[in-house]
């Protein structure tokens, strides 16, 4: 049985000590590439323009789908070469706003149009499609409801396609409208600025498979076409579309420049569907693509192997989880874990500066804002259980439903509070309670007892794992219950 738990604890760990190398590699390539330059081009004057297809998906947006509309009408492009469609399959109001923001911007001389469905089928990947179907332009923008574009966002997009035949995409950094409303969203902000600062240059210049991240971006439809179109056999549509795009042999563009503000989750429980939504769809695409990836020449291996690991990455939370149950049995069995073990410590440590890198890339106050870094770090093995959930049942469901992250929850609260109409303000925007929460109270509770019990010992070297999982996973709950 030592023995048994003993692989099973070096597994884990070296599972972790790939991540972490994997944030040096990512490290290196951005050091590298670091100076490469950004294509800034100008939309021609005098020559026809394309026409363009800003897509609209909402569902169930009823707090944020005006301002959504108004920015893409607000996008500098010549009206007659600007289609706009919203493409909704709301199940409440945001229906019929949505007909009166068509209805008004067409008087306005918009060619805008409402592409509504009676049902979900194929969730987002299902909308989008049905509604290319109907689409005009020869280049396709995508806007989740959350997203407010820049009035530039064409004209610095646009002139990349014109410039370059085989360019399929081009995707622009998120920015955030709400970073600072609490330390879950200014975490959050850390973890999202270390992805598009570091990782998304890295993969985009580097040509290590770069990826579409579902809005804030623009497709050339025949890059869409050529790939097969939005598919739904995975709850990643952007990630399985962009793959394939990429094995098809179509150039990516990503502009860290040119900044596309949207919301952040505000709850810990939509934070945590977000980010298990994600972490399911990252490892069907890796199930999907995983062996036409190995297999695929056309990139080098350090592509490939890049590509695979940070299809898995998510794979992190369960080989952490994994390393913190195990504590008290190797305990009780009194096996002392090697001191050489700390190694893995040093290789856990390549995402972490990623993170501060991010930081002073962006920010003047990046000290300020390094200050949420703990939240993170906290929040982010609190995800475990949720994370690990969502992986197991990849393999234990023929059923994995869409779960939106509910967008303008801070409206909504908002609102309620000024009606007094709590309930009907938040119906869509507060998750029912979930049981993963029960999993958060007792690691937390297990953390504890382990602190306990490797101090009364003089067992030292688990001490910090377990401290951080008793503060991490009570702070998680806390926040879960607390909503």
């Amino acid at each position: 049985m030592t023995t048994f738990l003993l692989v099973l604890y070096i597994l884990a760990l070296s599972g972790l000590g790939v991540f972490g190398f994997l944030g040096y590699i990512t490290l290196w390539y951005y050091w590298l590439h670091r100076g490469d330059p950004t294509p800034n081009l100008s939309l021609p004057e005098g020559e026809a323009l394309p026409i363009v297809t800003i897509q609209l998906p909402v569902f169930n947006e009823r707090y944020v789908i005006g301002r959504l509309v108004q920015a893409a009408t607000s996008l500098s492009y010549p009206k007659e070469k600007l289609e706009i469609q919203i493409v909704d399959d709301s199940t409440d109001e945001t229906a019929a706003l949505a007909e009166e923001l068509t209805t008004h911007y067409r008087h306005l001389g918009f060619n805008i149009s409402l592409f509504h469905r009676s049902n979900r089928q194929g969730f987002k990947a299902g909308a989008l499609a049905a509604a290319l179907e109907e689409a005009q332009g020869e280049f396709v923008a995508i806007f989740d409801a959350d997203f407010q574009p820049q009035t530039t966002f064409l004209q610095k997009t646009i002139p990349l396609f014109l410039a370059e035949p085989n360019l399929g995409m081009v995707q622009t950094r998120w920015g955030h409208l709400n970073d600072q409303r609490s330390p879950l969203t200014a975490a959050q902000a850390i973890a999202m600025d270390k992805h598009f600062m570091i990782e998304q240059t890295v993969r985009h210049r580097a040509d290590l498979y770069p990826k579409f991240n579902g809005t804030a971006g623009i497709w050339r439809r025949s890059c869409i076409e050529d790939a097969g179109g939005w598919l739904a056999d995975t709850v990643c549509e952007d990630l399985c579309l962009s793959t394939r795009a990429v094995l098809n042999g179509w150039d990516f563009q990503f502009l860290p420049d040119v900044v596309t503000p949207g919301e952040l989750p505000t709850s810990i429980s939509a934070y945590k569907n977000q980010q298990a939504r994600w972490a399911k769809g990252s490892l069907q695409c890796l199930i999907k693509f995983g062996w036409q990836i190995l297999t695929d020449h056309q990139h080098s291996w350090i592509a490939r192997f890049y590509a695979l690991l940070t299809m898995s990455g998510y794979l992190a939370h369960p080989f952490l989880l994994t390393l913190i149950l195990l504590q008290i049995p190797l305990m009780l069995l009194g096996y002392p874990l090697s001191p050489k073990l700390f190694l893995f410590s040093v290789l856990g440590l390549g995402q972490p500066v990623l993170f501060i890198i991010s930081q002073q890339l962006i920010y003047p106050d990046w000290p300020q804002r390094l200050r949420h870094f703990p939240t993170l770090m906290l929040i982010s093995l609190g995800l475990g259980p949720s994370i690990t959930r969502a992986v197991l049942q990849i393999f234990t469901s023929s059923t994995h439903n869409f779960v939106r992250t509910p967008k303008g929850e801070e409206a909504a609260v908002r609102q309620a509070r000024q009606t007094g109409t709590l309930r009907r303000h938040l119906d869509g925007y507060r998750f029912p309670f979930d049981p993963i929460v029960t999993a958060e109270l007792f690691l937390a509770a297990y953390g504890a007892i382990g602190l306990w019990m490797a101090v009364s010992q003089g067992i030292y070297g688990p001490i910090f794992l377990l401290s951080f999982c008793f503060i991490g996973f009570s702070y998680a709950s806390y926040l879960s219950l607390s909503e």
